[in-house]
């Protein structure tokens, strides 16, 4: 077994250098890598004018959903000329430029300033007062870069993002982790990327969007998704970083049940497929699940899409800024997990968050956030009525059926047959003709 197959079966289950040729007048320097086919046209110009008129939510921060991306071949060819320094974007760079480009992280229009990340880290908002859960920052070890500067942002040949540096700082990462993990040991996978990953210093810089990322998974801007959302209807965002299996697919369509959702609600399933833990399953992996249950299940109350998002493991202070993004891309509630963007001790196993941390914080927060958390349901899978709550199940005294991780690994692995109740069969599929 190779090691991305034994870290796909390990998850399956769980809820530089520079190589392209510069311009005269273009320093080239490195910093990882890998054009949307959604490109940029009339009609995304007139669903971002549209979108945020049709439906209930307004974007964060209560202003216009902010688009950065130029509207002509003429003022590209004029960004990029500007540039003087060319780099290479690693992955985590590419989602953070895309999402600051395309509105997900709106009201931000560019990389935080220094007085911008300290406030965010201390206070977990802007200067401004909007609530905002985590620093989106640009990193670099380049001594020489400095203030001033314009940096052409690269996706190997593509141009991505022109960004204007405009300060440059050196975090106190520790203090950063500590505050916004709740813990700065390595053992937690947020801190170990701060600390490994990312480079010495921090840069300020505002940001020229040009081409959008090629990916192996399709990410609509919050404005075209917003186009194809219900005028007028409630939107439950269902968040996840793993393969859907039974039990979240009961979850978030039971969701439209609440009685925080109106009626005609639909739920918008938004995974992330970006960078997350260095175990997770592939993002084209993921993704792959995600069509084919898309198709086999074809609920029109469903909607499917992918966000460019890397993900820090950071519990309650992830679980808002996920929420700001999903607000963005128009959806009025946000279904809460158990330990959602939790992570254990890489050393001792040990979760960092409380099972009902993150939906504490968004319960708390949900009037600033202008999004309603819904409570994510503790279903189990019994004999006689098939899901139900396990409050519901006990007290009637129902049979739970019950399938250890340990065992879906091995019966994934030996071929065995996987009790639809608990995995559906095109899931299943994809994740074996993958291992």
């Amino acid at each position: 077994m190779t090691a991305s197959t034994a870290g796909i079966l390990a998850l399956v289950v769980a809820s530089a250098s520079a190589f392209t040729t510069a311009p005269s007048n273009m320093v080239t320097r490195s910093s990882s890598v890998v054009v949307s086919p959604f490109p940029r046209t009339q009609l995304q110009v007139a669903a971002s004018e549209a979108a945020t008129t049709s439906i209930k939510q307004v974007p964060h921060g209560g202003g216009d959903l902010v688009d950065l991306m130029v509207q002509s071949e003429e003022e590209k060819e004029a960004a990029i000329a500007r540039a003087t320094v060319e780099l290479q974007a690693s992955p985590r760079q590419l989602c953070d430029v895309e999402l600051i480009m395309n509105g997900g992280f709106t009201p931000l229009t560019g990389f935080m300033e220094e007085a911008v990340y300290k406030h965010v880290v201390d206070n977990m908002e802007l200067p401004d007062g909007t609530i905002f859960g985590l620093p989106v920052v640009f990193d670099t070890n380049d001594d020489d870069l400095q203030p001033g500067t314009t940096v052409l942002l690269k996706q190997g040949d593509l141009p991505i993002a022109t960004i204007d540096l405009t300060d440059k700082y050196l975090p106190d990462k520790a203090y950063e982790c500590k505050k916004c993990y709740g813990t700065s040991e390595l053992e937690h996978p947020g801190s170990l990327m701060v600390a490994t990953e990312r480079g010495k210093y921090y840069m300020g810089a505002k940001v020229t969007g040009l081409n959008f990322p090629i990916r192996e998974f399709p990410c609509k801007t919050p404005a075209q998704v917003r186009a194809e959302l219900p005028p007028g209807k409630d939107v439950v965002a269902f968040q996840c970083r793993n393969p859907v299996h039974r039990a979240h697919y009961e979850l978030f369509t039971r969701a439209l049940d609440d009685p925080l959702v109106e009626e005609g609600g639909v739920v918008l399933v938004h995974p992330t497929c970006g960078p997350t833990q260095a175990d997770d399953i592939p993002g084209e992996v993921r993704y792959k699940t995600y069509e084919v249950l898309k198709e086999e299940t074809a609920n029109p109350r469903v909607l499917w899409e992918y966000l460019p998002y890397s993900m820090h493991m950071a519990g309650p202070r992830e679980a808002i800024q996920h929420m700001i993004i999903r607000k963005n891309f128009g959806c009025t509630h946000f279904i809460v997990g158990r330990d959602m963007a939790g992570s254990k001790s890489s050393v001792t196993g040990e979760d960092y968050y409380g099972a009902y941390e993150a939906q504490d914080m968004a319960k708390a927060n949900s009037e600033r956030l202008g999004v309603k958390p819904v409570p994510s349901l503790n279903l189990v899978y019994t004999e006689e009525v098939g899901y139900t709550t396990d409050e519901d199940a006990k007290e009637k005294g129902l049979h739970i059926m019950k399938l250890s991780g340990t065992k879906f690994r091995q019966m994934l692995r030996g071929g065995e047959d996987i009790p639809e109740w608990f995995a559906f069969k095109s899931v299943v599929k994809v994740l074996r003709d993958n291992m």
